[in-house]
């Protein structure tokens, strides 16, 4: 279930691996209902790493509420789940198959969390900056003044672009992994 799609969404599942895939990709489509495209490859990542601890550890039961929360300029993804273990961060040998998770999802946000949920729960939570940094911010919000000569510029490109609109946008590659 989807509530209050502005500025905070909630889905609750079993988190299974054939489910996994589902809130992946409800992540990515509320992301981009957002405007928030560039967050969607990290978001999907750690929300992934948390559902599949869930998957891994969590008793007695697999149900659990994944939650996406927009303040401001902060994206705030957590799950919480019916086990009251606080998860732990252990190295994880080089050779081995699993237990890296949580270093990732702290490689790719910005913070993240563990904290209780009453008396039998927790809740494991990561945080995404939206805001762009001042250097990557697009060129048009920037105000300074503008030559003869860069206007000529920016003209013969609109030429070249009226060109080359015959020609099919790009679109930027998507994994066709299923799940």
């Amino acid at each position: 279930m989807i509530t209050n799609p502005s500025r905070h969404c909630t889905v609750e599942l079993q988190a299974l691996p054939s489910r996994i895939g589902q809130v992946r990709r409800i992540v990515s489509a509320q992301l981009r209902y957002w405007h928030l495209d560039a967050l969607i490859d990290r978001a999907a990542l750690g929300v992934t790493e948390l559902l599949s601890n869930v998957h891994r550890h969590a008793q007695p039961d697999k149900t659990c509420t994944v939650e996406m929360e927009l303040l401001l300029d902060r994206l705030t993804v957590s799950v919480r789940d019916h086990d009251p273990r606080l998860p732990v961060v252990e190295d994880a040998d080089s050779l081995a198959t699993c237990g890296r998770g949580l270093a990732m999802v702290a490689a790719v946000s910005e913070s993240w969390g563990a904290r209780p949920d009453g008396e039998s729960g927790k809740v494991v939570w990561f945080t995404l900056p939206t805001a762009l940094p001042a250097l990557t911010q697009p060129a048009r919000l920037l105000r300074r003044p503008v030559s003869e000569k860069s206007a000529r510029r920016f003209a013969e490109v609109d030429v070249e672009l009226a060109a080359d609109s015959r020609r099919p946008a790009h679109a930027p590659a998507r994994s066709a992994v299923a799940g």
